[in-house]
């Protein structure tokens, strides 16, 4: 049996669906893992969308690879997304600070180079200013106690594009949901992308359960 086996409506309403698994909330940080491809920058966007409608939003770009237009088809407003680039790890903390102060939600890439001690800061200003904000770290992830939920890409599955040729029909990706954000009750979450701006969770189930069905 596979994991899609055992993520079922069943399983869905026996468990629930944690609200704010695919959502920014004011103050707290949702930490993104996974390697280049995953579709996470995609879903990092898609976190911004609802808070578009009511106010600029930034993404904070440290590899030059964030297409505004990547942006617009997850529905973020165009004339209200901002994209940054500031690939340095010396001036990002102070870039990122700047940000903090005045904008409402940021999806953040995080420099491989900077310092813990600069993150726990920047995290304790959008818990001050109740900034929403994704952060990916390009490094080993962000220190322990920064993130009140954390999604770390463990799978993903595509369908319609072909060695990098296609248009891309279909896009899932399978995460594992730890930290305050899932009550400390990890979780493995499939959200489903058919490359509009529907980007949903399909389903949900406690990991214990998980790893026994698939075992």
């Amino acid at each position: 049996m596979g994991i899609d086996d055992v993520m079922t409506r069943p399983l869905l309403e026996q468990y629930g669906l944690e609200e704010g698994i695919l959502t920014l909330q004011p103050g707290r940080i949702v930490e993104m893992v996974g390697d280049p491809g995953t579709g996470l920058t995609r879903l990092g966007l898609r976190l911004l969308a609802d808070h578009s409608q009511m106010a600029p939003v930034v993404a904070i770009d440290t590899r030059g690879w964030i297409s505004p237009e990547a942006a617009w088809e997850t529905g973020v407003i165009p004339e209200r997304l901002i994209v940054v680039r500031c690939p340095d790890p010396i001036l990002w903390p102070r870039v990122a600070a700047a940000l903090l102060e005045g904008v409402r939600a940021l999806y953040v890439e995080v420099p491989a180079r900077v310092r813990d001690q600069d993150i726990r800061r920047l995290a304790a200003l959008a818990r001050a200013r109740r900034a929403a904000v994704a952060m990916r770290s390009m490094g080993n992830g962000l220190p322990g106690g920064v993130a009140h939920l954390r999604l770390r890409a463990i799978g993903v599955t595509w369908e319609g594009a072909d060695r990098g040729h296609g248009r891309l029909k279909r896009r899932r990706l399978v995460m594992e949901a730890s930290g305050k954000g899932v009550a400390g009750i990890p979780r493995i979450v499939e959200v489903e992308d058919e490359g509009t701006d529907v980007v949903r969770l399909v389903s949900d189930v406690v990991v214990d359960q998980a790893r026994r069905a698939v075992g």
